[in-house]
């Protein structure tokens, strides 16, 4: 019974700190609000008004649609839509291999932040004969290619500015 107790502390505070990360961001403390949002303000992206909006969060200050997704782990695969965005800004925690769930943490983190140009991956999936839709399976080589941080890439440069703020995020000491 001591496990319950303890449990039901700690979803009361989980709850308490939920409620003022919704007050900052005006809409649920859920990870995908929360990455939309912190991405918004990292990048200037400009968000769609209605949530509802299939497949589009926003928009790039040079028009791009955009697709913002944050996975508390990079397993390598990606939810893509046929009639999707002009790019997918994903938000990850650590890498890590396909695990079970028992046991295993997943830290709200950013360890590392990804822009995949929609129209390449979509265009990669079909070539090898893969599905398109949730948790596609995109190959490591082109994750890699898509990272803007921490790595520096020079089809995305992010300022200091940037880079400090996703620090913030970082689970590593």
């Amino acid at each position: 019974m001591n496990e319950v107790v303890q449990v039901a502390e700690l979803v009361r505070e989980r709850n308490r700190i939920d409620a003022a990360l919704s007050a900052c961001i005006r809409r649920p403390a859920l990870p995908g609000h929360l990455g939309d949002w912190i991405a918004a303000r990292i990048f200037g992206i400009e968000l769609e008004q209605q949530t509802t909006a299939k497949g589009v969060d926003g928009r790039f200050a040079d028009g791009r649609t955009v697709n913002i997704r944050w996975y508390l782990k990079r397993d390598n695969l990606l939810d893509l839509r046929e009639d999707g965005p002009d790019c997918y800004l994903v938000l990850t925690g650590p890498k890590a291999p396909a695990e079970s769930s028992p046991g295993a943490v997943r830290p709200l983190a950013i360890d590392a932040v990804y822009l995949f140009d929609a129209a390449t991956v979509v265009a990669d999936l079909r070539a090898r004969g893969r599905k398109i839709g949730v948790a596609s399976s995109v190959r490591g080589h082109v994750w890699e290619a898509a990272e803007v941080y921490p790595r520096h890439n020079p089809a995305f440069v992010l300022t200091l500015e940037q880079r400090e703020l996703l620090a913030l995020f970082s689970h590593r000491p």
